[in-house]
């Protein structure tokens, strides 16, 4: 798995209840992870060499946009199958499909696309690819958090205050 962050550790203690063997990609140890799991942290071409599954939970920033692309896609396994629940830019889609197609990896998980809502022509139509709809974090916990959240933003506005969750601040100005 790439990134071994709170999701990224919720993970990998779901793949050990299935008696994987986990490997990770992260900038820090996760002693976490080593000590609780086994896992063993591993450099980027060794985990896509080597993993059957390859799941993403890394944020979206320069560093990670496209971390797997075409050349990614190649060091995998043709036995290789791809989840994304991070972020779509994480991946390029375009070499995605390709790559899908050619049978260069089996298959792909995706929860998030590229240019959300749309995904990559082709994606969809492809009989290796399952497809969901953005609903990874759709638990009670994370829902119920995002309502109070919105409420919070507009209760702050209709009381002449800074909503604290402003993604565009230059309407302040």
């Amino acid at each position: 798995m790439v990134g071994s962050g709170r999701i990224g550790r919720e993970f990998a203690r779901k793949a050990r209840g299935f008696d994987m063997k986990v490997l990770y990609v992260d900038e820090y140890p996760s002693k976490t992870l080593e000590d609780e799991l086994g896992a063993r942290r591993v450099s980027m071409d060794e985990l896509l060499g080597s993993s059957d599954f390859i799941s993403l939970h890394v944020p979206l920033m320069a560093s990670t946009r496209h971390l797997i692309d075409e050349v990614a896609l190649r060091k995998m396994k043709k036995s290789a199958i791809l989840i994304n629940t991070s972020r779509g830019p994480v991946v390029d889609e375009a070499a995605l499909v390709k790559a899908l197609q050619e049978g260069v990896i089996a298959a792909a998980g995706l929860d998030v696309y590229e240019a959300e809502p749309k995904a990559a022509p082709g994606l969809a139509e492809l009989p290796n690819v399952v497809m969901t709809p953005h609903t990874a974090s759709a638990t009670a916990t994370s829902r119920n958090g995002m309502a109070v959240k919105a409420a919070t933003n507009v209760i702050a506005m209709l009381q002449g205050q800074r909503a604290p969750d402003c993604l565009n601040p230059e309407i302040y100005q």
